[in-house]
């Protein structure tokens, strides 16, 4: 059985301790390698080997560290089919969404900082009048701490990897101990890129032990976090009194506004993308779907037709379009919100049951399903699924579907649908989400910030943005006659 092993100052290594953990297949349920469930001691080599590379990384020349990313995303890209095959087993995402789009993801992250960090300037302010100039210098934190979720493993890995070395930090990661393999791959990639061993180190195991170690250590000097807003707390609870610096992008409960006039076939085609795609397993997908009342049957029946048209199967049948939920465990959880829907206000009016496909009957699947609900203050609107389910319901006014968007504990992101350009001002300034998006979905630029409000995190990632949370401001004042 293959042993997935940590990668610490440019070498594969097992954990002190011998502590492993079972990696399963969701596609058949069957574990098919170990990982390590490393401790404090793995977390403390990692972090030796990044402070010994520190000085010497974060001296080097912005046009030498933009040739070493620019050549793992070549590699990254080279190695697709290898890559996407070992995302779609280890996740269980259907394997054409793994190549299409998590793979070439991780590769443009790590191209787009490659060229973002030759274009990061200084600030400078001439003082007029008092005969000084201010000038700013962002100078890298020193040894950082990543730590990323399963549900996009190397596509978000990657999107905090990336603009952290590009600043002249060095990393102790920690991959989601659910989906390790695409991250046990890329030390390899970044050796052959030539990355000075102990820039990247990553450290499996799992949250509570490795994660953290990683957070606990007071010499790593910020936290960058992916994951669960509760575990976003736990984090944040630990880091403040230590005066870490701290991202957290974290869960979502996000509304889908359809307004009648919107282009009804465009939108309907991506309303079920974006309530299913990769099983509704990303924090963007819009698990509250509300639509206007004079088109809401219309939109229900439609809208369940195309949904019983998606092919729950095998993640490597290309005929795919659900494929795996990642864990048994979290395959168990979705379900239970299905299972209760009635006693928390909900009518199942399509899907909601296990799935068996010959040849993989212990596999994770689950149907899309849809629910159609009254209240939005009901269970099934206000805690984060995370799985492929979606709630909808009808609304009357602009101003009743603003209330039911904003009230929830979460602000990531929000999708509109009009074709109003009066409305769609009104409502892109008032919906409470860090993102919003108005007749599209996942159409991401990677120059804009990312990031939620309220429950769903702290501080903003992507662009400069990422840049300037990886590196520290530090003002220059000099007087001259």
């Amino acid at each position: 059985m293959l042993k997935i092993q940590n990668y610490i100052n440019g070498e594969y290594l097992s954990p002190v301790a011998d502590r492993w953990i079972d990696n399963y297949n969701p596609s058949n349920g069957v574990v098919y390698s170990q990982i390590p469930n490393s401790g404090r001691e793995d977390v403390s080599k990692a972090y030796e080997a990044a402070k010994i590379a520190f000085p010497k990384w974060s001296n080097t020349t912005l046009e030498e560290r933009s040739r070493i990313l620019s050549k793992i995303a070549q590699l990254i890209t080279d190695k697709l089919p290898e890559l996407a095959a070992a995302e779609s087993k280890d996740n269980g995402k259907p394997l054409k969404l793994a190549t299409a789009v998590d793979i070439p993801r991780g590769s443009a992250n790590f191209q787009f900082f490659a060229n973002a960090i030759t274009q990061f300037a200084s600030e400078a302010h001439e003082s007029v009048g008092l005969s000084a100039m201010n000038f700013t210098l962002r100078q890298p934190i020193g040894v950082v701490g990543c730590i990323s979720p399963w549900n996009l493993p190397l596509y978000l890995f990657t999107w905090k990897i990336a603009p952290a070395i590009a600043a002249g930090n060095c990393v102790v990661a920690k991959p989601s101990e659910v989906t390790p393999m695409t991250a046990y791959l890329l030390g390899e990639i970044c050796t052959e890129a030539g990355l000075p061993p102990g820039v990247l180190n990553i450290v499996h195991g799992l949250g509570t032990t490795t994660g953290q170690a990683i957070v606990e250590h007071p010499d790593i000097k910020a936290i960058s976090f992916t994951g669960g807003t509760k575990t976003g707390a736990h984090i944040a609870r630990v880091a403040a009194p230590m005066f870490k610096k701290l991202s957290l992008e974290l869960g979502g409960k996000n509304p889908n506004l359809i307004f009648a006039d919107s282009n009804y076939e465009d939108m309907l085609r991506t309303t079920v993308r974006s309530s299913f795609a990769n099983q509704g397993q990303i924090c963007l997908c819009g698990s509250r779907i509300f639509v206007e009342a004079s088109i809401y049957e219309q939109f229900k029946k439609d809208f369940i037709e195309k949904v019983s048209e998606l092919k729950v199967g095998n993640p490597f049948d290309n005929e795919t379009n659900i494929g795996a939920l990642v864990s048994k465990s979290h395959l168990e959880k979705v379900k239970s919100y299905i299972d209760n829907a009635e006693d928390y206000g909900g009518e199942v009016i399509f899907g909601g049951n296990k799935v068996s496909l010959d040849g993989f009957e212990d596999g994770y699947y689950l149907q899309p399903t849809v629910i159609e609900v009254t209240d939005n203050q009901c269970v099934l609107n206000q805690e984060e699924i995370f799985g492929p389910v979606v709630t909808i319901m009808s609304f009357e006014t602009e101003e009743e579907v603003l209330a039911m968007a904003n009230d929830v504990s979460y602000g990531l992101s929000a999708t509109l649908w009009t074709n109003d350009l009066q409305r769609t001002m009104r409502l892109s300034k008032q919906l409470q989400s860090g993102i919003v998006w108005v007749n599209t979905w996942l159409l991401r630029d990677l120059r804009t910030p990312f990031g939620g409000a309220k429950a769903s995190g702290v501080g903003r990632e992507g662009g400069f943005e990422a840049l300037r949370f990886f590196t520290e401001p530090k003002n220059i004042c000099i007087k001259y006659d």
